[in-house]
């Protein structure tokens, strides 16, 4: 994947930082693409989107964005920055827990921990969103949304692979997909019926 900024000009390190973005094998249940990376948040970025497809249609959707100041202007504690976006849908049960932002931020920490991601300077937010159809739109279904956004230094700054796998599992778990290697006896009940 090529970076979307100044690409001829880009230093080895960052280089390698991106190369190590895709080392790493992606679950059948999710696309990763290359998008445009925002151009002003760092002199040299790339960014990537992530959709997670099930038998009920799109389940989470998600964006990885890799910053790196070789100067270290930014006030980051390191030349890269991570910054992760996600989103999915919940079930209507979940829409109330008061818990609800602090196990979605496990969510993201237990990912980092389990794919030996080491950073530093973890900082984020986790929102949810309530639509409840009125008048014409009264008969539509009332669904909740979770967002996760978040951003971390790296400390291994040129090997990126496990802060891409660790997204990547964030996503997976928002989704609700059963973790790797175990069998959804649920979904396979469906397709016996």
């Amino acid at each position: 994947m090529p970076p979307h900024s100044r690409s001829d000009e880009a230093p080895p390190a960052f280089l390698r930082a991106v190369q190590s973005l895709h080392t790493r094998t992606v679950r059948p249940e999710i696309v990763v693409e290359d998008i445009p990376a925002p151009r002003r948040l760092a002199p040299y970025t790339v960014a990537m989107a992530a959709t997670v497809h099930t038998d009920e249609g799109d389940a989470a959707f998600g964006r990885l964005i890799v910053l790196y100041d070789p100067e270290e202007s930014r006030g980051w504690p390191g030349p890269f920055r991570m910054v992760a976006y996600v989103s999915a849908e919940l079930e209507p049960d979940l829409s109330g827990d008061p818990l609800l932002g602090q196990v979605a931020w496990s969510w993201l920490t237990e990912a980092l921990e389990a794919q030996g991601a080491d950073h530093r300077a973890l900082s984020g937010t986790v929102t949810r969103a309530t639509t409840e159809g009125f008048g014409l739109k009264a008969g539509e279904p009332t669904t909740t949304e979770v967002e996760v956004r978040a951003s971390w230094t790296p400390t291994e700054a040129e090997d990126l692979s496990a802060h891409r796998a660790a997204w990547l599992d964030l996503l997976s778990v928002a989704a609700g997909l059963p973790p790797v290697d175990v069998t959804d006896i649920s979904r396979r009940a469906r397709s016996d019926a």
